[in-house]
């Protein structure tokens, strides 16, 4: 069985070309692990790959929620499952790359599993969907489990069912259920009822320095592709406010004060470079406590030839 590959790394550090690159070379399909991602009409700012940055590879788990919604550990968990389970049943290898390092340690570890899908039940709720509406459908979740609705948009229709599913056939609250997962285990550690092998890389600059340039060019690049727009049409839609996840994404939080008039724009610049750097500082103390982690500098020459004969050693395969 081929193993998943988990590919991490701090912000700007190269994670979604190299991505790409293996997902060319071994036939793959990437599997984005990025809270900020997860957004529609958050792209430049989030880095979000360009259609032309994908060079055509499938990419899974990129503008799948509103802005005005929240998206938990368990939430991903389920959707990369699913996504896993798909990809290799196709044959293709499963890649995901990301810095959100939560993301990660939620997948590996030993999250106590929500039920199986119920398929008359899930067909019968999107009738109902189709039929009343979905608004229907989300004043019956708010209902049944206000906690798990107040994090689920109308719109969503995919996590709305599942979330009602849950609650109509185990007549527990979806919410409740998330807060009763066993502990995870250690960072790195793979539960042993995990259904795959996995192989995790992680790539950065070896030098701090190096990773701050690169922060900062990509930052700059940001605000002259027109970051400034793109979150004052967030800002403008008039139902976000700071208290969203989305809103709190690095980066979105200062240019939305500099929209509100609380930041001059050298003020935004500065506090928006400060908090990437925070960022990247929290991901590097992550791969530093990391277990079953082989690290490569994402300025090598030949990185992805690096990755994959490790890959090779690891799993006693040969990829090409």
């Amino acid at each position: 069985m081929k193993p998943i590959i988990c590919l991490m790394g701090p912000t700007a550090s190269g994670k979604t070309g190299l991505a790409v690159e293996l997902a060319k070379q071994l036939d793959g399909e990437v599997i984005s692990v990025d809270s900020a991602l997860v957004y529609r009409g958050m792209d430049i700012g989030t880095a979000k790959p360009t259609a032309k940055e994908q060079q055509g590879i499938p990419h899974h788990l990129l503008d799948i929620i509103d802005p005005s919604e929240s998206y938990s550990v368990s939430a991903f968990r389920d959707d990369a499952m699913a996504l896993i389970k798909d990809i290799t049943a196709r044959g293709k290898q499963p890649i995901l790359a990301g810095g959100t390092m939560l993301y990660f340690r939620g997948l590996l570890s030993n999250l106590a599993p929500l039920p199986p899908a119920q398929a008359e039940l899930r067909a019968d709720l999107e009738r109902r969907g189709e039929q009343k509406g979905w608004a229907s459908l989300h004043a019956e979740l708010t209902r049944l489990d206000p906690d798990a609705a107040a994090g689920i948009h109308p719109n969503n229709r995919q996590r709305l069912v599942r979330a009602l599913e849950v609650c109509l056939s185990t007549g527990q609250p979806l919410s409740a259920l998330w807060q009763e997962k066993a502990p995870m285990l250690p960072a790195g550690e793979v539960a042993p009822d995990f259904p795959w092998p996995v192989a995790q890389f992680a790539v950065q600059p070896l030098e701090r320095t190096t990773l701050h340039q690169r922060i900062e060019q990509r930052f700059d690049a940001m605000l002259a592709q027109g970051f400034e727009a793109e979150v004052r049409a967030l800002y403008e839609r008039g139902d976000l406010h700071v208290n969203h996840p989305s809103i709190r994404c690095v980066g979105y939080r200062q240019m939305w004060d500099y929209i509100s008039g609380n930041l001059s724009w050298d003020e935004m610049r500065a506090q928006g470079l400060a908090a990437t750097r925070q960022l990247a500082k929290r991901q590097l103390t992550w791969l530093r406590g990391w277990r079953n982690l082989t690290s490569f500098d994402t300025l090598s020459p030949n990185l992805r030839a690096e990755v994959v004969a490790r890959l090779n050693e690891i799993t006693r395969q040969d990829y090409v």
